[in-house]
């Protein structure tokens, strides 16, 4: 790296916030702190005033990650929004899916739309399902919607109106009689956001754009001209949730696209691990202070999806949430975070989350208010965390706190003892992880005894022992800086942009001349977009994608198009050889359609070198007594990593102590220090981590 070219990155959680900064001559430094979930860009500004100072001008470039608009949507603390749909479509949130999650529930909660019903407006157009005018732009219809807006507290609107993914320009006409009438107002189309068919995804995806919108662009644009007074002129951007870098402009205009925008980082860093180490198949295990993510990374990739659904009734029932329709790693919320808390319920039984103490007022053990017991309290009754070593010292925990809490909340309405209530806790909230995990990996047709796990965030090593034994793997991976190494993750990860539109065309329909034109308008529109970032074009690759089907069905297959695919034969090929190994059997008369092509246009990765850690010192701090399962209390040796040298073998049970994190290993496991400086635990056969407390 050059004279005052220096990269800061931060990532901020629903706990802390975490900063990693690569100086001039590739040196690590990190950093971390509690978030401020009132004014996000708070945390941020004094965490990178804390590691860096105030001078921004040696800094050349500034990558961040948020949870902010995930958590603006199940909050519901965006802004006040409108929908104007095509008329006769007004309910088209309200009816939603046709599809019941629960079919046996005749009291079924549905996810209530983030625009009330008073608020959608129709307009008088028409498209057809080729995209050709049958109604023109009524401009009476436009006026009278701008005049309605006018009269109300709406700040933000998005507008979907039927078919524009294949014709755009009824939705720019409205769009800027609204934005002429009311200049103020933020204006989404579904035509930019999600150009995609099926109009109650691209409805819901645009309206959550619309609804967070304004939320982010405070808050991105605050820390730009932050930035900015301190003397910052370099690079400014987001990771979005597939996995890539977007420009901060970007962001604010398209801030669905940022849902998943910490956890990707982490998932991506993870697959960095898996290529680095020759390791097939890994699974992305991220467990910070509020929420648990599982991601499946095979050959060195994670999987990309292209829908999800946030703010879910019920976790892990699909149709309970709001859908998404964006290019994402496909990510699973497992379980809970460090925050999450635990309580008998009315039915007697241990119940741990959903509700979280977050940051504020937090666990009881952080003396910031928090009365309620939960994992990091459980965590610190069981021995696992240092009290006078949490982030290396600089935070301290109070073990009374945490013990009153398991005390008054768990232990006594359950007539436990603490250690009993305790473990429960951290064995509950195992157990809760396994059980998603397991069903996710299932259902990518997957065995997760061919997986190693690779375990990082401030909790993720704490429990990775226990979650791993419940699924069968044999080996933990947990690589060096595991408590910032979403962080970690945003210095490596490229620039890049995921673009699509749905045009459902028949296998043959059109010339494959035809198809080669239409995937070289999405990479020229893909190119401009990373040329914002600072990617050169002959930087820059592509890849191209298809949703595929058998005509007649009513969902999709996603289809790597490989550079040799040139013709439609070898498209069908390949989607037959994807349909083959997911169902096990293709149709051998079934005629073939692709619904949605897809570009994705990547600069190249940076490279992030190893943290310098000088290994002096001994090791072996001491001694401490930790629980563990059929074995009760008992003192274990604990090293500090930071001492611990390429090659170096130990044996568990043991606790390795970074200022960030702490790896538990609670059995007869084998622990070697690889020469990347992971940390590799291999279990031994069968479970040895249940037990009663």
């Amino acid at each position: 790296m050059a004279e005052n070219d220096v990269h800061v990155s931060f990532d901020t959680g629903g706990t802390f916030t975490d900063f990693v900064l690569q100086d001039e001559r590739g040196d690590i430094q990190i950093w971390k702190r509690l978030s401020t979930p009132d004014a996000p860009s708070d945390a941020v500004v004094t965490g990178l005033t804390e590691c860096w100072g105030h001078d921004l001008s040696a800094v050349s470039l500034v990558l961040g990650s948020t949870t902010l608009v995930s958590n603006c949507v199940i909050e519901r603390k965006g802004a006040p929004t409108a929908l104007v749909s095509t008329k006769g479509h007004a309910d088209v949130l309200e009816i939603g899916r046709e599809v019941r999650y629960d079919l046996y529930d005749l009291l079924i909660d549905r996810p209530k739309p983030l625009v009330p019903r008073q608020w959608v407006f129709e307009c008088n157009e028409r498209l057809d399902a080729a995209g050709t005018m049958l109604v023109p732009l009524d401009s009476a219809s436009a006026a009278a919607i701008a005049a309605d807006l006018g009269r109300s507290p709406i700040r933000s609107v998005a507008v979907c109106l039927l078919h524009s993914y294949l014709n755009p320009k009824h939705e720019r006409a409205l769009a800027a009689s609204l934005a002429a009438a009311h200049p103020d107002l933020v204006i989404s189309l579904s035509s930019d956001v999600a150009p995609e068919m099926r109009e109650y995804e691209r409805a819901s995806t645009t309206v959550v754009n619309a609804y967070v919108r304004p939320v982010l662009e405070a808050y991105v644009g605050g820390l730009r001209d932050v930035f900015a007074q301190r003397r910052f002129a370099g690079t400014f951007l987001m990771m979005a949730s597939h996995g890539g870098l977007v420009e901060s402009h970007t962001a604010e205009h398209l801030p669905v696209r940022l849902l998943e925008s910490g956890p990707a980082a982490g998932a991506l860093a993870a697959a960095q691990l898996a290529r680095e180490t020759g390791r097939p198949r890994v699974l992305s295990f991220d467990m910070g202070g509020t929420t648990a993510k599982l991601c499946v990374v095979q050959n060195g990739q994670p999987a990309l999806g292209t829908e999800a659904e946030v703010a879910q009734i019920y976790r892990f029932k699909r149709g309970s949430g709001l859908p998404i329709k964006v290019p994402m790693l496909e990510m699973i919320e497992i379980g809970a975070g460090g925050g999450s808390i635990g309580m008998i319920n009315h039915l007697g039984l241990l119940q741990v989350g959903p509700e979280s103490a977050g940051a504020n007022p937090g666990p009881a053990c952080y003396a910031l208010g928090g009365a309620q017991a939960t994992v990091t309290d459980a965590d610190l009754a069981l021995g696992y965390l240092d009290a006078g070593y949490f982030l290396g010292g600089r935070m301290k925990l109070d073990p009374d706190l945490a013990h009153r809490a398991l005390l008054e909340h768990i232990a006594k309405p359950g007539d436990l003892t603490l250690d009993r209530a305790a473990w429960g806790v951290h064995d509950l909230v195992n157990e809760n992880m396994a059980a998603a995990a397991r069903v996710h990996i299932v259902e990518h047709a997957l065995d997760p005894r061919d997986f190693d796990l690779v375990a990082f965030g401030g909790a993720g090593p704490v429990h990775a022992c226990g979650v791993a034994a419940r699924l069968g793997i044999r080996r933990v991976i947990v690589p060096p800086l595991a408590g910032v190494f979403s962080s970690l993750g945003l210095l490596a990860a490229p620039p890049s942009v995921e673009l699509s539109r749905s045009y459902p065309t028949m296998l043959g329909a059109a010339p494959w001349s035809e198809i080669e034109q239409l995937f070289d308008r999405l990479a020229a529109d893909g190119f401009a977009v990373l040329e914002a970032t600072g990617v050169r074009r002959h930087e820059a690759t592509a890849r191209r994608r298809v949703d595929m089907r058998y005509a007649g069905q009513g969902f999709e297959l996603t289809i790597d198009v490989a550079a040799g695919v040139a013709d439609w034969d070898a498209l069908a090929e390949a989607f037959i050889a994807v349909y083959r190994g997911r169902f096990g059997r293709a149709l051998p008369q079934g005629r073939l359609e692709v619904v949605t092509w897809r570009v994705g246009i990547s600069g190249p990765a940076r490279r992030v070198g190893l943290p310098r850690w000088e290994h002096e010192g001994t090791a072996l701090k001491g001694e401490r007594p930790i629980w563990i399962p059929e074995v009760g209390r008992r003192p274990v040796p604990v090293y500090n990593r930071y001492a611990l040298a390429v090659g170096a073998r130990l044996r568990g049970p043991a606790i390795l102590e970074e200022a960030e994190s702490t790896v538990v290993a609670w059995g007869e496991c084998a622990i070697t220090v690889d020469d990347r400086l992971n940390v590799v635990l291999d279990l031994p056969d069968g479970e040895p981590y249940r037990g009663e407390a």
